[in-house]
């Protein structure tokens, strides 16, 4: 049983940590950087395990590990050897395993909730390109190019032993597929594909995201699908259009409602003002079944979705 499956089998629904970077940001970390919070792998990997049990104790049912930004070629275009990019991609699933092994072994932490999985984070191309692309899906690269790309972090991701891995922030169908394809060469791994949108329908790239999960349905080592890093008024919309592709659990952890800027790196605009928990509740009203936050959100918007779902 894949292990999405087995926690929805016993509970009503999965909850996910929230931000990462600017979580580490708001700690006191400077991210302004290509490699973003992979840069904190190597500079400060205890701060990375504090976030991750930060989040546990918000009531997640998952750590994202810190690897979306971590690649071979970012680590190598900062002069670290490939050995060493190895082991810092390796470093962030060790990392959250020890910290979800620790707190599980707390009893008082196992009550009315399932033991915590680890996602490894594979992000999108364009994270590695650091110009904004994962937010226009405009890559000009073939399928295989994408599937040559995503390989080697995937095979070293995947023998670090993860429970699963995170696609998350995939702008385009074509990526996606570069990734199921990649996936399927590992027989017993499960993922979750999760897109970056641009509206209620569409994923960044214009490509209706209907479709996307119509394509991804017949794959069986997909385990959930939906998106992330998006503005949480367009939720609701997706997941009636995802439902209309496909009947696999649908994945939601929008940010906070603000825009970020490629160029400065930097967010602006508002949070939608709303109570996390309240919208949260909502999506999962409409059929969402794994629900977090990404960029903006925190410790204390997870622990506002465990109020109301572990009641």
């Amino acid at each position: 049983m894949n292990p999405v499956e087995k926690i929805l089998s016993e509970h009503p629904m999965m909850i996910l940590d929230g931000a990462f970077s600017t979580e580490l940001e708001r700690r006191g970390c400077d991210l302004n950087d290509p490699l973003w919070s992979a840069k904190i792998l190597m500079e400060n990997p205890d701060m990375i395990g504090a976030v991750h049990e930060d989040y546990f104790k918000a009531g997640a049912d998952c750590a994202i590990t810190a690897s979306y930004q971590a690649t071979f070629e970012g680590f190598m275009k900062r002069g670290l050897t490939k050995q060493e990019a190895k082991e810092l991609i390796e470093l962030s699933v060790r990392i959250a395993s020890k910290v979800r092994d620790d707190f599980w072994g707390n009893p008082e932490n196992r009550i009315n909730r399932p033991k915590p999985i680890v996602a490894a984070s594979v992000g999108p191309y364009g994270a590695f390109v650091a110009d904004g692309s994962e937010y226009r899906g405009n890559y000009g690269l073939t399928k295989a190019q994408l599937e040559e790309f995503h390989r080697e972090r995937m095979d070293t991701l995947i023998k670090a032993c993860p429970d699963i891995l995170a696609c998350e922030t995939i702008p385009c169908l074509v990526e996606a597929q570069a990734i199921v394809n990649v996936l399927e060469e590992y027989t017993d791994v499960f993922a979750w594909i999760s897109f970056s949108a641009k509206d209620g329908e569409c994923i960044n790239s214009g490509e209706r995201i209907e479709d996307c999960a119509r394509w991804l349905d017949s794959h069986p080592q997909v385990t959930a699908i939906g998106v992330n890093c998006t503005a949480p008024e367009f939720m609701e919309s997706l997941i009636l259009e995802i439902r209309k592709g496909t009947d696999k659990p649908i994945i939601l952890y929008p940010n906070s409602g603000e825009q970020y800027d490629a160029e400065t790196k930097t967010w602006h605009g508002c949070s939608s003002g709303v109570c996390y928990g309240d919208a949260a509740k909502r999506w999962f009203e409409k059929g969402a079944r794994l629900i977090g936050g990404c960029c903006r959100t925190t410790p204390e918007d997870i622990r506002s979705i465990a109020l109301w779902s572990r009641k």
